[in-house]
């Protein structure tokens, strides 16, 4: 650690050369920098740095690296374990980076590294192209790229690392690098799920595939009908097209038009059903769903940007959440699954959640460090509430959720459904063998170790 007047002389310079700003704990202004989108995560770092570009990110980096400080990387701020955080360190803050450049002859798209998937999505749509995102608009691209990818478009375009086409990176040494299947391949493979272990990435190109036309059929049931609405999406999806995705959850009625005043508030099963394409094919898939009695609906066609904003949670609130993969879905399961929303914590914003996976995820490639391609259902508990008295009532839930699932694991993850769950949990997120694989490429970019607020890859 440096002497306190090396350390003051080192900030001094840093406010006077980076283009952005600098935010010590003294600062007007700290607090509010240092807020993450989990209100449970309460962290003081010694230094935050705004970075307006890439030259700022690499001032930055040495300038921590000087000091002998730790680096955490904020883009989004969505980490449900906080990890755009530390205490003590640096924190390089992308959010002023955020520029798209679409290039639609190529059908590619270039997103600066604090970018959001609402400033993606928002820019490809005029163009009529889109690529897989997160499900909500205010997620950051470049940590969920970088850690796999799951959204609504998956199962017909793939994980988003399954469009990753380079990535523009700044390393634990502050030096560019530019990672793609020609430069840098070992990076390149690394990146393709390992997570912000090996620098800071400024910049990502990904692929994007022609989407005129988006549409969703939302319907809301009462909770007794759960069972056999969970099943009847189950074999919607099975016998459905690739374009078709979405997903099963209990929730809490929210207080939105659609919803009857007198079930606000109260425990609901839901089938959201999206559809990569025009209403009557979604409409000819969602047959099933819509026969079932039903206590609300929105069904039609609608702009993919805006299905991604549509159930976004606002920052502030407190969160844990996890996720077991799933060998399928079968009725013992699926009594398994509802019987478990008996418990969910009503009032609250925590949702009970299962996706369908297969389609281009199981089609796609399979020398990436993506270990849950051949999982057909993912549950996903979403633990989100206000009152800190819910704490341990929430957090428990979710955990519960968990041990009720486990006949049906695939002992895979996606690390960017959970927090941290500690070492083996990241090895079940990129694979055993895997593992040892990032590790040397972790040890060639990053021998220090510098970059650990992650989902951490030791070096080798």
């Amino acid at each position: 650690m440096a002497s306190p007047s090396k350390a003051g002389a080192a900030l001094s310079a840093l406010r006077e050369d980076l283009a952005g700003d600098v935010f010590a704990p003294e600062d007007p202004g700290y607090d509010e920098a240092r807020a993450v989108f989990n209100a449970m995560i309460d962290r003081r770092p010694a230094v935050i740095a705004q970075c307006v570009n890439e030259d700022d990110v690499v001032r930055a980096v040495r300038f921590a690296r000087d000091l002998g400080l730790p680096i955490a990387v904020r883009g989004g701020g969505h980490s449900v374990a906080g990890m755009a955080l530390n205490d003590g360190g640096l924190v390089v803050d992308l959010r002023h980076m955020r520029a798209v450049t679409i290039d639609p002859a190529a059908e590619a798209v270039r997103v600066a590294g604090g970018a959001t998937m609402s400033d993606l999505d928002r820019a490809c749509q005029p163009h009529g192209l889109a690529t897989t995102g997160g499900r909500a608009s205010t997620t950051g691209v470049g940590g969920f790229v970088l850690g796999g990818g799951s959204g609504w478009l998956d199962r017909w375009c793939g994980l988003a690392v399954d469009n990753l086409l380079g990535v523009e990176l700044v390393t634990a040494d502050g030096e560019r690098v530019h990672a793609s299947a020609d430069d840098h391949p070992d990076l390149y493979w690394a990146l393709h799920g390992g997570g912000g272990n090996f620098g800071i990435a400024t910049a990502l190109t990904l692929k994007l595939h022609e989407l005129p036309e988006f549409s969703i059929a939302l319907l809301l049931y009462l909770p007794e009908f759960g069972p056999e609405v969970t099943r009847t999406f189950r074999d919607v999806i099975a016998a459905g097209p690739d374009e078709a995705s979405g997903g099963v959850l209990y929730l809490t009625g929210p207080p939105e038009e659609f919803v009857p005043p007198h079930l606000v508030g109260t425990l609901l099963c839901g089938a959201l059903l999206t559809y990569a394409g025009g209403e009557a094919d979604l409409r000819k898939t969602a047959e099933p769903l819509l026969a079932l009695p039903h206590v609300a609906e929105i069904v039609g066609a609608m702009p993919y940007a805006d299905v991604q904003c549509m159930i976004d949670d606002p920052p502030g609130m407190r969160n844990y959440w996890s996720a077991e993969y799933l060998t399928g879905a079968p009725d013992e399961f699926v009594d398994a699954f509802c019987a478990r929303a008996d418990a969910l914590p009503v009032p609250t914003g925590t949702q009970h959640v299962l996706f369908p996976l297969g389609g281009a995820i199981a089609d796609g490639p399979r020398e990436f460090p993506v270990p849950y391609r051949d999982a057909q259902w993912v549950v996903h508990p979403f633990g989100i509430w206000e009152d800190p008295a819910d704490d341990e009532r929430c957090v428990q839930w979710v955990r519960d959720v968990r041990t009720e699932v486990q006949p049906w694991s695939t002992g895979a993850v996606y690390l960017n459904f959970i927090g941290d769950e500690g070492a083996d949990r990241v090895a079940a997120g990129v694979g055993t063998e895997n593992t040892r694989r990032l590790s040397e490429v972790k040890r060639r970019y990053d021998p220090d170790n510098v970059f650990r607020f992650n989902h951490n890859i030791s070096p080798a």
